[in-house]
């Protein structure tokens, strides 16, 4: 299958090149490198180096006519949609449009399209299952909401199949501190070099962490499975930071010893994504758990 990926030279886009390769696919690496990096790809795709918002991006689609588009192309810190939201909303909805509108006119089968767990706000119940309310608190969770309504309005307008990956945290190799699981490479760094760590409050905070390689799992999948449907990609369990900060210091061999810091403002207390729904649209479940992908990525970290 020739398959088109946005965002492909970044952390969790770098990992679906390499799986889709792996099974023999064609693969179309587009990405601005503006948060990834042409290191991560490992020379065994080219990259073209395209801001998805951008004219040229519905050039290369008409060029390459891709019969799938995995759009993982983001502004992916909430922070930094706080402080620009106007460069937030130009790469996540105006990106997302453009995408969607180039994979129409090229005659592209379908788009499977990247929204994020930021959308359901604070949850009236966890885990919280696909169709959830969506409540965005940020900037950041506004765009994803409002690329999702972009998705769903192109496949019924111009009947462009899809399926919308709604992540918790992903982590694994290649992660950098921005994103939802950011965390986790910052205490990695932290813990290896026997620098200071700080958790925030009490450390009660929870968050779903899920591995990366789960997660490309489901976009292959989702290449023939999955017509028009929202799928949560967690794993239902809440990890809060001290455990996470507990785990990562064991498996990097530290001090768990981190400093505190009072509660940031606008943190949720409480992240869980139910997958139940994915294994019936999918046929998937996340299979790592968090202890094992937790030390794959220390040892990764320390073999840099």
């Amino acid at each position: 299958m020739r398959i088109l990926i946005t965002g492909a030279a970044g952390f969790i886009g770098s990992h679906l090149v390499d799986r889709l390769l792996d099974d023999g696919h064609e693969v179309i690496a587009a990405d601005d490198v503006s948060g990834g990096s042409e290191a991560n790809l490992g020379g065994r795709t080219a990259l073209h180096r395209v801001d998805v918002a951008a004219p040229e991006f519905a050039d290369l689609v008409a060029a390459e006519a891709p019969e799938v588009i995995c759009h993982l192309a983001a502004q992916v810190s909430v922070r930094a949609s706080v402080e620009d939201p106007l460069r937030d909303g130009q790469v996540n909805v105006l990106g997302t449009v453009n995408v969607l509108e180039a994979a129409h006119r090229a005659g592209t089968r379908k788009v499977i399209s990247t929204s994020s767990c930021a959308v359901y706000g604070v949850p009236d119940a966890l885990p919280v299952g696909p169709d959830g309310p969506l409540r965005a608190a940020s900037p950041y969770a506004a765009s994803k909401a409002a690329g999702e309504a972009y998705v769903r309005m192109y496949a019924e307008l111009h009947g462009l199949d899809y399926t919308i990956m709604v992540p918790g945290n992903v982590y694994g190799p290649r992660q950098t501190p921005e994103g939802e699981a950011g965390v986790i490479s910052i205490f990695t760094a932290a813990l290896l070099e026997g620098k200071p760590t700080i958790v925030y409050g009490d450390g009660s905070n929870t968050r779903d962490y899920i591995y990366v390689a789960d997660v490309v799992d489901a976009y292959a999948r989702a290449l023939t499975a999955g017509s028009r449907a929202r799928v949560n990609l967690g794993t239902g369990v809440q990890t809060s930071d001290r455990l996470l900060h507990t785990l990562i210091a064991e498996a990097a061999g530290a001090p768990d010893a981190p400093g505190t810091a009072p509660f940031r403002l606008g943190d949720l207390p409480a992240m869980a994504l139910d997958p139940a729904p994915g294994a019936e649209v999918l046929g998937w479940t996340p299979k790592t758990p968090l202890s094992d992908g937790l030390r794959a990525t220390v040892e990764w970290a320390r073999s840099r």
